[in-house]
C-alpha cells in the first residue's frame, strides 16, 4: 500500500470515527425523571376530580336490585356478543354509547342525557328515574368507562393507544406502558393533548425532571389525553448522520480506488 493510499485510509477511518461520536453525544442528566426531587412528602394543591362524561364514551351501567330478572334487562347491553357473520370470530363488546347529542339510551326510561356529568351524578340520576318510576326497589348503578384510554406518540419504545381498566393512570404509568422514553426523548419537553369535550383542545408542556410535575394538575391523565413526546437535536443529527454516512463511505472508497489506479 503506497503512502498517499495509508493517508486516505486513516482520514476515511477519522472520519467514519467522527460521524459515529455524532451518535453517541448525549447528556446524561437529560434521561434522568424528577432531578430535582429529595426524600419528602409532597402534597399536591390540586385535588384530583371526576372526569366528566363525553360524547362517544362507552359506559358499563350495570343495574341489581332485589329481584335479578327485573335488573336483567337493564344489563343486556353490557354483554359480549360474537360477530358471526365473518370468516373469523371477533368479540364485540357493546355497552350504553353517549350519542354526539350527549344522550344514552336507557331501557324504559328512553334518552338520558350523560354528556357533562360525573359517573356518580349519572348514578344518582339513575337510581332516582328508576325508583320514582317504580322500575325497580333499591336499585344499585355502577358505571364504568369502557373506552378509557391514552395514547403515547413519539420517542418511546412502543407508541400506541393505551386502555386503562382502572380509569385512572398517570403520565408516568402511561409512558411505562409504552416501553419508557428512548435516549433521544425529549424529556423536558413533553406535550399533553386533552380534549374537553366541546371541541376544544388543552395543549400543555410537562417538564419530567421537575419536581412540579408531581403537583401538577397534569400529572393524573383523562381519557383521550394524547401525550407525544418530541425528539432531541442529537436525534436528529443522528437521523442526518445516517443519511450521509453512507454517501461519505461510497466517496472515500471511490477516492482510494483512484488514488490507487494511479499510484499503480
Amino acid at each position: 500500500m503506497t503512502n498517499c493510499l495509508k493517508k486516505t485510509y486513516i482520514i476515511s477511518l477519522l472520519l467514519t470515527a467522527l460521524i459515529l461520536t455524532q451518535f453517541s453525544c448525549s447528556n446524561t442528566k437529560e434521561l434522568v425523571y424528577l432531578d430535582e426531587i429529595t426524600d419528602s412528602n409532597i402534597k399536591s394543591p390540586y385535588k384530583q376530580t371526576e372526569s366528566k362524561i363525553q360524547t362517544s364514551d362507552l359506559l358499563s351501567i350495570n343495574v341489581s336490585s332485589l329481584n335479578p330478572q327485573a335488573s336483567a334487562i337493564f344489563n343486556a347491553p353490557n354483554e359480549s356478543t360474537t360477530n358471526t357473520n365473518m370468516t373469523s370470530q371477533y368479540g364485540l363488546t357493546v355497552g350504553y354509547l353517549v350519542n354526539d347529542s350527549g344522550y344514552i339510551q336507557f331501557p324504559f326510561l328512553g334518552p338520558i342525557k350523560a354528556e357533562g356529568l360525573t359517573k356518580g351524578q349519572l348514578n344518582k340520576e339513575l337510581v332516582r328515574l328508576l325508583t320514582e318510576r317504580k322500575l325497580l326497589i333499591d336499585p344499585i348503578v355502577t358505571i364504568r368507562h369502557l373506552n378509557f384510554r391514552v395514547s403515547v406518540l413519539g420517542e418511546v419504545t412502543r407508541p400506541g393507544v393505551f386502555t386503562v381498566p382502572n380509569e385512572k393512570i398517570s403520565i408516568l404509568e402511561a409512558l411505562g406502558m409504552a416501553g419508557d422514553l428512548t435516549m433521544y426523548g425529549k424529556r423536558s419537553n413533553v406535550l399533553l393533548i386533552r380534549e374537553d369535550g366541546r371541541g376544544e383542545k388543552e395543549i400543555r408542556r410537562l417538564d419530567l425532571g421537575s419536581k412540579t410535575l408531581l403537583t401538577s394538575p397534569y400529572y393524573y391523565l383523562k381519557s383521550n389525553d394524547v401525550i407525544y413526546v418530541e425528539p432531541t437535536k442529537n436525534k436528529v443529527q443522528r437521523e442526518k448522520n445516517l443519511m450521509v454516512f453512507p454517501i461519505v463511505i461510497s466517496l472515500t472508497t471511490l477516492f482510494i480506488i483512484v488514488l490507487d489506479r494511479v499510484n499503480f
